[in-house]
This record gives C-alpha cells, sequence and structure tokens, in this order.
C-alpha cells in the first residue's frame, strides 16, 4: 500500500512548495527539453532576461511558475475544467502540435469518461498519494489537451498533493533517464504499477515536522 509519506496541513504544504519554486520550475521546463541553470530559472522567476536563452523558453518557464502560483494559491476543488485552467496557463504559448512519445497514439478523448474517471479515483479508498500518482499518470497517457500534458498532469497532481498535506511530486534531474524509460513501458502496455511503485520511492517530496 501507498501510505502517505508526509501529513502536512494545507498551508504548510503550499509553503513547502512556494519554498522550493524555482526547483520545481527548473525541473517541469526539463519537459520541454529546455536546459537553464537554477541560477537562470531563478533571474527568469525574478522577472528579467537571460542573455543566451531563447524567449520561447523564457515565455515558458514564466508559465510553469504561473501554474505553480495557481495551484498554491486556488481553493477550488479538483475537478476537469480546473485541469483545464491549469492547461490554459502551462501551453499559452505552445503550438498546437500533440507531443507523441516513441510513435504512442492515445485514443480520442473522451470528456465524459475523464470526468467519471476523476470523480471514481477521488472517492475511492486509497491513500491521496496514490490518487495523485494514478492521475498524473492516466493524464499524461491520455493526452487530454493539445499541448502541455505533462507538465498540466505534473501540476494537476501536484494540486491533489498540497491540498492534503502529501508533500510534492517531483522527480530529481538525475533521475530522469529511468522515469523516461518507464513512463515509456507505461504508454505502450498500459500497466502502471511499476512506474507508481518507482515514482512513489523516488519522487515523493516533503518535510517531517
Amino acid at each position: 500500500m501507498m501510505r502517505e509519506k508526509y501529513h502536512l496541513t494545507k498551508d504548510q504544504n503550499r509553503r513547502f512548495a512556494r519554498m522550493n519554486l524555482t526547483r520545481l520550475v527548473h525541473t517541469n521546463a526539463r519537459f520541454e527539453g529546455i536546459n537553464t541553470t537554477l541560477a537562470q530559472t531563478q533571474t527568469i522567476i525574478d522577472g528579467l532576461g537571460v542573455e543566451g536563452v531563447k524567449l520561447e523558453d523564457i515565455n515558458t518557464i514564466v508559465q510553469i511558475k504561473r501554474g505553480w502560483q495557481l495551484i498554491t494559491e486556488s481553493d477550488e476543488v479538483l475537478i476537469l475544467d480546473f485541469e483545464k485552467s491549469i492547461n490554459k496557463i502551462v501551453a499559452r504559448d505552445d503550438a498546437l502540435d500533440i507531443g507523441l512519445d516513441n510513435n504512442f497514439i492515445p485514443d480520442m478523448v473522451d470528456i465524459s469518461n475523464e470526468t467519471d474517471y476523476l470523480s471514481q479515483l477521488l472517492k475511492s479508498n486509497i491513500s491521496n498519494t496514490e490518487k495523485a500518482l494514478r492521475i498524473m499518470y492516466h493524464n499524461m497517457r491520455k493526452q487530454l489537451f493539445w499541448d502541455g500534458n505533462k507538465r498540466t498532469a505534473t501540476l494537476v497532481a501536484n494540486k491533489l498533493m498540497i491540498d492534503n498535506g502529501a508533500g510534492i511530486i517531483n522527480v530529481p534531474l538525475d533521475r530522469w533517464g529511468v522515469w523516461n524509460e518507464l513512463i515509456s513501458s507505461y504508454y505502450q502496455s498500459n500497466h502502471m504499477d511499476k512506474l507508481l511503485e518507482w515514482t512513489y520511492d523516488n519522487a515523493i517530496q516533503g518535510v517531517q515536522l
């Protein structure tokens, strides 16, 4: 069983996420192949340009920052419309192009099925950490939006984590090689368990109070 690793209040979890905002944005930017340093990411978050970093990459980092700000400030419940709000922010400057992984082609999105999936998952008798991991990987594979699916799925999952004081999900960059292999395998097989277990062991972060 994937028990909660951390037991924070919502405010404590929000504060933890805000304290680590630069690191979280820096990690999430890798989904778009952005290789800024942590210091460069901080400069961009502070509202300044960085020599040698493309404007489109700067804009992407700014939108990821705004996505994290949304999930650490909003008291809205997690429903599909809120997921759309997150995607609208993080994919604001993206081209209308679906990013496919290893020639994986997702099924057509059925909004009714996705609404039911989210509702049933949130009602299920499993930990909030497991719920967050399942919705994150489900959304990544389903590719609900034109673009920004991995960024959106990560923020949706972290919204659930933060609201329930369960910490945050953030895969360290030095483990992305293994992580991407596991994600690709999951895309092809639709078997999530190995990926869930690995992420639970390697990517749940928080503080013990």
